[in-house]
């Protein structure tokens, strides 16, 4: 994977992160949320391996892959480094296994057929993936997710594969500039989880959040934020 990275760049990685660890500190402060109970998850895709070796330096660990090719590069270029890799993106059925032997964690999780394959192709001695239901809040025919309706037969499907650990949800709603808005959705997502949890399933995530809606995002519950942008610049 070729990198065009110039030192400027790879420079502004540490203070990027630095003022967004900040921040996040801010708002949990600003919404009565105990300090550390938001993760940052640095979105890496589309940036080389140099990229993520520089925030590495700067003590972040988890980082999220939208691209099955683009997990498997960087899982190559940066073993043995203590990254915790998060796949983030719509998976193809045919693409699981590469997910379900390099990821950790994988967030976007909404069909069955999915899930069983992400739980036979798991090794067996690595521990149960991490996954989180991707929930169309926002009721958007173009987006990925399951209905707030169809959730619970999901849930309880996942939550019986032994090779998969069933840890919260997660959302991309409808880009919005308005911080009502964006607090609605998020507030979707967090009851959509108080009910699971209601039927007995131990959920402790909401992976909800991206640079433009963070704010609302931590006001209304979330655990993981997953930010790109602000911190490796546009894409490239």
């Amino acid at each position: 994977m070729k990198s065009n990275y110039t030192t400027g760049v790879m420079t502004e990685i540490c203070d990027n992160l630095r003022r967004i660890r900040d921040e996040i500190h801010a708002l949990e402060d600003r919404f009565g949320r105990p300090r550390g109970s938001v993760q940052l998850l640095a979105v890496s895709k589309t940036k080389p391996p140099e990229a993520l070796r520089e925030a590495l330096a700067c003590g972040q660990r988890a980082f999220g892959e939208n691209y099955v090719q683009e997990l498997e590069d960087k899982y190559a270029a940066l073993a043995g480094s203590g990254v915790e890799w998060h796949f983030i993106g719509p998976l193809q059925a045919n693409k699981s296994r590469i997910v379900a032997e390099r990821a950790d964690w994988m967030h976007s999780l909404d069909r069955v057929k999915i899930a069983r394959r992400l739980s036979e192709q798991r090794p067996v001695d690595a521990a149960p993936l991490n996954v989180c239901l991707q929930v169309n809040i926002s009721g958007e025919a173009s987006k990925s997710g399951v209905t707030p309706d169809a959730l619970p037969a999901l849930a309880e499907t996942v939550a019986g594969l032994p090779n998969l650990r069933l840890r919260g949800l997660m959302t991309i709603p409808a880009p919005s500039t308005d911080f009502d808005a964006q607090r609605w959705v998020f507030a979707g997502l967090r009851e959509a989880q108080a009910s699971l949890v209601d039927r007995g399933f131990a959920l402790d995530t909401l992976s909800m959040g991206m640079t433009g809606d963070m704010a609302a995002a931590i006001a209304e519950g979330a655990t993981i934020v997953r930010i790109g942008t602000a911190i490796f610049g546009a894409r490239g």
